[in-house]
């Protein structure tokens, strides 16, 4: 629960500091006074958008801090674990806006994220405001209220899990059928082509050997002719071969005189003559390979010519026209295999699809189920609140298959009869403003009953009822807040006497400074303060007596 809030520079607010405890904590005032500043405040901490117009004119920084004492089996525990963050003890979050747009947020002297925040908190705090009808009269959250009060995450975790596999398998069905079609339409061109390929049969690096080639055939004869001047300076009259000889011999007749002494030399000019003589025969042997032939260079040049303008033709590289080969003859086995993928394909859908249906209808069943035990919490709520001939009903229908999705098949409904032999009807359509009131206060105690969060706040969700109704919905505000920690903003007396804790919002001004401040009442002032709400600016003997038997009605619980 909320157990402190510490403001400072929000708007009219200069510094606050105020202490909350258990069970039903009423905040009261004179319209303007600034209860929406506390509730902005708040915001912050919930990770509601923060923009520098909130800071204190006059002052270039706001913070605000909330203290939170947390349960042992809050789920922020198993969040803060998977961040890294560390609890011990109570849970401090601190949120700071600088007038140059600077903001930071603190858990626990650890800085976050906004995001991280909202995740957070979503566990500590819920706000109840009194415009929130609006998401109760939007149908597409009627699905999500039930599943939250049902609790079968397991069942709804299982469902979009196979949706997901089926719609994967499906979408990949109508990829391949697509590919397919497309491929039979080229089917006569992929032949074609396959055919001119393999009948060409290019091979990866054949480009360069044939530049190569053709450039030795184009200078054959400068070739020829160096290769013979090397011939002729290794193994012509008085060649290199014929000097190294020599030297071979002058230095073996050498060794013969000092036993064997220049041996080593002796064995590199042996080892130069076998290798010149490699090089001798090399020489020869290329000589003769080296043609003059006019027609082989045209056969190059009409054999570079094709690969060019298939390379042109398929849209690649003359080195990747074996792949591009490759591929077509993939893709023209593949039309020749495509039915059988298919039918296997579609096959697995089928089976996806059954999997999925089968999810769904345990799904269904389990909203079947909670939404029976809903609508007979909701009917029980409804006499308290001054509903006695009203009907509520959760209806579900199940979609057409264009629908389906990871909830399930199924379109859930609050529907709602106000009046006897009236025929049902979608509550956006049926229930009046202060009908909404009663019905969604009456939903959400019964969500609030499944809900991790520790503090449930009311902003004025009591517009537009009052007299016994208004005491009706402050007592099961009160019966609500036996379990839970609840704040409630509120403009009616017969909510605010049903209170464990009442504060009151006042705005002052001195020297044309404006203020806001929370004041907690003593019993007495409690009084006073419920008289005013009755009587208005005149606060009459009648109705602090008024007051004092609204107070003083055996209808309070004492704190949790």
């Amino acid at each position: 629960m909320l157990k402190s809030l510490s403001i400072r520079n929000v708007v009219l607010i200069d510094s606050l500091d105020i202490d909350f405890s258990g069970g039903l904590i009423v905040l009261t005032g004179e319209t303007g006074a600034g209860k929406s500043i506390l509730l902005d405040s708040l915001g912050l901490l919930l990770g509601n958008r923060a923009e520098s117009s909130l800071i204190r004119i006059g002052t270039d920084k706001l913070s605000v801090t909330g203290v939170f004492e947390v349960a042992d089996d809050n789920k922020i525990y198993e969040l803060a674990k998977e961040y890294d963050l560390d609890i011990d003890g109570d849970i401090i979050i601190k949120r700071t806006i600088t007038a140059d747009r600077k903001k930071k947020i603190w858990f626990n002297d650890q800085l976050i994220s906004l995001k991280l925040l909202k995740e957070l908190s979503s566990n500590l705090i819920e706000i109840h405001g009194q415009h929130d009808n609006q998401g109760l009269l939007n149908p597409t959250t009627h699905c999500d209220i039930l599943d939250n009060y049902g609790c079968y995450v397991d069942v709804i975790g299982k469902t979009k899990q196979a949706y997901q596999q089926f719609k994967n398998l499906n979408n990949e069905l109508k990829i391949k059928e697509q590919e397919l079609a497309k491929a039979k339409e080229d089917e006569e061109n992929l032949c074609h082509w396959v055919k001119e390929l393999e009948k060409v049969a290019p091979q990866k690096g054949e480009e360069e050997n044939l530049r190569s080639r053709r450039s030795e055939l184009m200078n054959a004869e400068k070739i020829i002719e160096k290769l013979n001047s090397a011939y002729s300076a290794l193994n012509g009259g008085n060649s290199v071969l014929e000097q190294i000889s020599k030297a071979r011999n002058a230095v073996s007749r050498a060794n013969e005189i000092v036993n064997g002494k220049y041996a080593e030399i002796e064995q590199n000019l042996e080892n130069a003559l076998y290798t010149l003589n490699d090089a001798v025969e090399q020489i020869e042997n290329n000589s003769a390979d080296i043609s003059l032939n006019q027609n082989e260079i045209d056969n190059i040049e009409t054999r570079l010519f094709l690969l060019r303008d298939l390379a042109k033709k398929h849209q690649t590289d003359i080195d990747l026209l074996p792949e591009k080969l490759k591929e077509l003859s993939n893709a023209l086995n593949s039309l020749q295999k495509g039915e059988d993928c298919l039918a296997e394909l579609r096959q697995n859908v089928a089976k996806s699809r059954a999997e999925y249906i089968k999810n769904a209808e345990e799904l269904s069943k389990k909203r079947q189920a909670t939404a029976q035990k809903l609508d007979k919490s909701i009917m029980k709520e409804l006499p308290p609140l001054k509903m006695e001939k009203a009907v509520f009903k959760t209806s579900l229908i199940q979609k057409d298959e264009t629908q389906w999705g990871e909830k399930g098949r199924d379109a859930v409904c609050f529907e709602v009869s106000t009046n006897p032999n009236t025929p049902m009807g979608a509550l956006n359509k049926i229930a009046s403003g202060g009908e909404l009131s009663r019905f969604m206060l009456a939903l959400k105690v019964n969500l609030a009953q499944q809900s991790s969060q520790e503090t449930l706040i009311f902003d004025e969700i009591d517009t537009g009822i009052g007299g016994a109704t208004a005491e009706a919905v402050g007592e099961r505000l009160s019966r609500l807040a036996q379990n839970e920690q609840v704040l409630v903003v509120t403009h009616s007396p017969q909510v605010a006497a049903f209170s464990n804790e009442h504060f009151k919002v006042e705005k002052n001004t001195t020297n044309n400074i404006t203020t806001t401040n929370l004041i907690k009442l003593s019993p007495s002032e409690k009084i006073e303060e419920i008289a005013r709400m009755l009587a208005g600016e005149k606060i009459t003997k009648e109705a602090r007596a008024a007051a004092t038997v609204l107070v003083n009605k055996d209808n309070a619980p004492t704190l949790f």
